[in-house]
């Protein structure tokens, strides 16, 4: 049985950290916004294809992240969003097809809902995170809040766009985690422990 784990998060609660860690004590492919793009290139299409996508919906111009052989997705020399979403859609699959793999973000537990998948959201008290994100990032108490909602809101707006649900709601998810609770290795092995007892990670 693979283990696919997917990972949601609230900005600034460390779920990719998190994400990583699991990775690492299980000895599976951990795959955030760099190595999705890695497999992108990897599949004929540029690493830009997903630079600042989880963020934003936007059209993107042909040019700047197709290689040849991808005609069937351009309409007026345009990508618009849904089509990137598409492609980004078939990338994550491809992953999950390959076998074990923890990915970061982008819908994936919309994406692989066909497949059995430990769908996690990780979140985190406000001031917890603005003191990570002050502390990390080297921000202000002000600049780390605004940086906070700016992409709490961005990250839900997307994910409601293209699943219909509702991001970070507890029934979307197999389990929601607050890391302030027991830190990012903690975290990370009490993720992995649930996932043993659900019968979700081998």
């Amino acid at each position: 049985m693979s283990t696919l784990i997917t990972i949601g998060r609230s900005f600034g609660s460390g779920g990719g950290f998190i994400g990583q860690a699991i990775g690492k004590k299980l000895g599976i492919p951990f795959y955030d916004n760099e190595l999705i793009s890695k497999v992108a290139e990897e599949s004929g299409y540029s690493k830009s294809l997903f630079a600042d996508g989880e963020e934003k919906r936007s059209l993107f111009s042909m040019s700047s992240f197709f290689s040849s052989g991808r005609m069937g997705y351009i309409d007026s020399g345009y990508v618009n969003d849904n089509v990137m979403f598409k492609i980004q859609s078939e990338v994550i699959r491809s992953i999950a097809l390959k076998g074990d793999a923890v990915i970061i973000g982008r819908c994936a537990d919309y994406i692989l809902r066909d497949m059995k998948c430990l769908n996690v959201f990780i979140c985190a008290p406000e001031e917890y995170r603005i003191q990570r994100l002050m502390r990390e990032e080297g921000l202000t108490e002000d600049e780390a809040e605004k940086l906070m909602r700016r992409k709490d809101r961005t990250r839900e707006t997307y994910y409601n766009y293209y699943t219909f649900g509702a991001w970070g709601q507890a029934a979307n998810y197999n389990l929601c985690v607050d890391s302030s609770v027991l830190g990012i290795e903690g975290t990370a092995d009490y993720i992995i422990d649930y996932g043993r007892r659900a019968g979700l990670v081998g």
